[in-house]
């Protein structure tokens, strides 16, 4: 299972797990689905409209938006659908940034330009090449880019991250956190779940320095932002279980 390192620009290592050929494929074939059906309904509309207006005139208007819809859809879908269109929203697929931000519009129009030699003149086989060969699984606009398509589920769950017991030898790091309470713990545990979620590195920075001035700790300096979160979290975990337990 082929995962990505980003190391965002609050200095957070998270791994995703990079969408496959397959995922994109079939995001792909769900998108034209999507063609299809509006295809079908501006056919039916057509002809229901043909009696009323002129019918040359009318084939040339549908043509035209139907062919300026196909050739700008993914651009417009991934600049305000934050990097997805229909069938990468359903196969649960983004486009993102190398550096873990959502990418910006020039991005967005770097990867949709280059749509002409991944797919047009290729007939898709140079984007598939690329994806498949590509150690971030990226197609040529892509790597042009600097981005690549991730998996919106987390590869790790933390769902269960709160309250679970850590090794009876671990050894707190910051056994301030005595100070904090369940609720501190769980909205630590909320703020990761939404960085996951959303790739919003600032909140997780954010926390974390809230977290440190509240207990008054200094982290090591290789210990970015999420590591100190996590770590918060084992330590109250581990205590809280020993005080039980006594």
């Amino acid at each position: 299972m082929q995962t990505i390192r980003i190391t965002t620009s609050q200095n957070i290592d998270i791994d995703y797990e990079v969408a496959g050929v397959g995922e994109r494929i079939v995001a792909r074939l769900i998108d034209y689905a999507l063609f299809i059906l509006i295809l079908i309904l501006g056919l039916i509309g057509g002809n229901l409209l043909r009696s009323s207006v002129d019918q040359s005139l009318l084939i040339i208007v549908l043509i035209i938006i139907y062919a300026a819809l196909y050739v700008f859809y993914d651009l417009i879908c991934e600049i305000f659908m934050n990097g997805q269109s229909v069938g990468k929203r359903v196969m649960k697929i983004k486009v993102i940034s190398l550096d873990g931000s959502r990418p910006s519009s020039g991005q967005y129009l770097l990867r949709w330009l280059f749509r002409i030699i991944d797919f047009t003149l290729t007939s898709e086989i140079c984007g598939l090449i690329s994806v498949a060969v590509s150690d971030k699984s990226q197609r040529v606009g892509d790597i042009v880019a600097g981005t690549t398509l991730i998996k919106t589920q987390p590869r790790t769950l933390l769902n269960n991250l709160v309250f679970n017991p850590v090794a009876d030898d671990y050894e707190p790091v910051f056994n301030e956190v005595i100070q904090l309470n369940d609720k501190d713990i769980a909205l630590i545990h909320e703020v990761i779940q939404t960085y996951l979620k959303t790739g919003n590195s600032v909140i997780v920075y954010n926390t974390a320095e809230r977290i440190k001035e509240l207990l008054s700790v200094t982290p090591l300096v290789q210990m970015d932002s999420m590591k100190f979160l996590q770590t918060i979290l084992k330590d109250y975990n581990h205590i809280n279980a020993q005080e039980t337990t006594v």
